[in-house]
C-alpha cells in the first residue's frame, strides 16, 4: 500500500502506483482505479482516494462509478457477440432488424455505420432533454423517424449520447433482450464482472459521486449553428450532475451510463485482447475481432472536431488525439467524458483500464491524467 492506494500490482507498475498516489494527494484525482490484464492475468488492480466530493467515503475494492462513454465499448461488444453468433450482420442495413429506421432516407444506413459513428444520426433533433433519453420507446422512435445530418458512411460524427439507443434497439430486436439485460445475462454474469448498464437500487451505496469539471472542452454557445457538432451537443445538452441522480442510474443508456470500475472493465474487454475467450467463456471468435480493425472513417470528426480513426465499434489509434497509445500493431480503444479509458491490444494480450470520479477539465477523448497512467503502463511492459 502506498498512501491512499490499495490493491495489487507487480513491480513493473510501481510508477503507476506512485502516480495514482501523488494524483490523489495533490487533488488531481479524488477517487480512481487502474487495472492491467495481461494474457488473462490481472497484473495490476489498483484503487484509491474517495468516492465522494467531500472526501469522507473511501474508494473501496467494490466501488463502482458512472463511466460515461467508456460504456460504449461494452455496448459495441454486445452487438459483436450477436454478429459472432450469426444473428447480426454489420454490413446489413439497420432496417433489416429495425424496419422503422428506414424512414427519412436511412434505408441504406448499415449496422456498421451506427457502430462507427458514420450513420449521420449523431444525436436527437431538438427540443430533446436528458430526461427524454430515459424513455426508451420515445427516444428510439424519434431516432428512427429523423433524417441523417450528413451523408451516411462518408465521415464520422461522434454519436455521443445516442449510440446506446441505436445499437441497443438493434440488440433488442435481434435478441429479444433489452441492452441492459443482454449485458447483465450474456456478459457480466458469465464473466463474474462487476459491471452494469445503469445501477440497481441495491448498489446505490457503492456508486461513487461524479465530480464535474470546471471547464468544458467546448463553449457550446460558439458551436457553428446547424452543424452536426451543435445539433449533437444540444440534442441533448450534457450535464455531468445528471449522473448523480437515481433516474439516470435506473435508465438504459448504453452510450453513457455504464457503472463499473477498472477491474471489471478490464475483465470484460479482455475478451478482445485474448482472442474472444476469457477463462473458458467465449464471447467472440477471431473473425469477429478482425471486424473491429476494419477502418470505417479516418479524419476530423464532425462532432468532436478532432482527428479520429474508427473501426467497427471502437476507436483505432490516432497519435494526434491520444498520444499515449503506441503505434504498435492492432489496438482499439475508447474513453469517457472526463478522462476514463479502456485499451485493448490483442497483439500483446493486453488490456488497460482507468476509471475515476473527478472529471478532468477540457477533455474531449482522453485526459493528461489518463495519458500519464497509460504511458507508465507501457513503460513498465517495455
Amino acid at each position: 500500500m502506498t498512501d491512499n492506494v490499495r490493491g495489487t500490482a507487480d513491480g513493473r507498475f510501481d510508477k503507476v502506483r506512485s502516480l495514482l498516489a501523488e494524483n490523489i494527494r495533490s487533488g488531481v484525482e479524488v477517487g480512481a482505479s487502474v487495472a492491467v490484464d495481461l494474457h488473462g492475468e490481472m497484473v495490476a488492480d489498483l484503487w484509491g482516494g474517495y468516492a465522494d466530493a467531500g472526501r469522507t467515503k473511501p474508494w473501496s475494492a467494490d466501488t463502482i462509478v458512472n463511466m460515461w462513454s467508456s460504456t460504449k465499448t461494452v455496448t459495441a461488444l454486445a452487438a459483436l457477440m450477436l454478429v459472432d453468433r450469426g444473428e447480426l450482420d454489420v454490413f446489413e442495413p439497420v432496417a433489416t432488424y429495425w424496419p422503422e429506421f428506414a424512414a427519412n432516407g436511412k434505408e441504406a444506413v448499415e449496422v456498421r455505420h451506427i457502430m462507427s459513428h458514420t450513420s449521420g444520426v449523431s444525436g436527437w433533433n431538438t427540443p430533446f432533454s436528458i430526461e427524454d433519453m430515459f424513455d426508451w420507446e420515445k427516444s428510439t422512435s424519434l431516432l428512427a423517424a429523423q433524417a441523417p445530418w450528413w451523408e451516411p458512411g462518408t465521415a464520422s460524427g461522434y454519436h455521443a449520447s445516442n449510440m446506446g439507443h441505436l445499437i441497443g434497439e438493434v440488440v433488442r430486436r435481434v435478441s429479444g433482450k433489452t441492452l441492459k439485460e443482454f449485458v447483465r445475462t450474456e456478459i457480466a454474469e458469465p464473466l463474474g464482472a462487476d459491471f452494469q448498464i445503469g445501477a440497481l437500487p441495491r448498489d446505490d451505496h457503492r456508486v461513487a459521486e461524479i465530480i464535474p469539471f470546471k471547464t468544458r472542452a467546448f463553449d457550446l454557445s460558439l458551436l457553428p449553428p446547424g452543424s452536426p457538432m451543435e445539433k449533437t451537443f444540444y440534442g441533448p445538452e450534457g450535464n455531468p450532475n445528471s449522473a448523480n441522480t437515481l433516474e439516470w442510474r435506473r435508465a438504459d443508456l448504453g452510450a453513457v451510463n455504464g457503472h463499473g470500475n477498472a477491474k471489471s472493465m478490464a475483465r470484460i474487454l479482455s475478451a478482445i485482447s485474448l482472442g474472444g475467450t476469457v477463462d473458458g467463456v467465449r464471447l467472440l471468435g477471431p473473425d469477429t475481432i478482425d471486424l473491429i480493425f476494419q477502418e470505417q472513417a479516418n479524419g476530423v470528426d464532425l462532432v468532436l472536431g478532432a482527428p479520429l480513426r474508427w473501426g467497427i465499434g471502437y476507436g483505432l489509434p490516432q497519435p494526434e488525439t491520444v498520444p499515449s497509445i503506441p503505434d504498435d500493431g492492432r489496438i482499439c480503444f475508447w474513453g469517457g467524458w472526463g478522462g476514463s479509458m479502456i485499451i485493448m491490444h490483442p497483439d500483446r494480450g493486453l488490456t488497460i483500464s482507468y476509471m475515476m470520479n473527478k472529471m478532468s477539465d477540457g477533455t474531449i477523448i482522453s485526459s493528461d491524467v489518463a495519458n500519464t497512467y497509460i504511458s507508465a503502463i507501457y513503460d513498465g511492459l517495455a
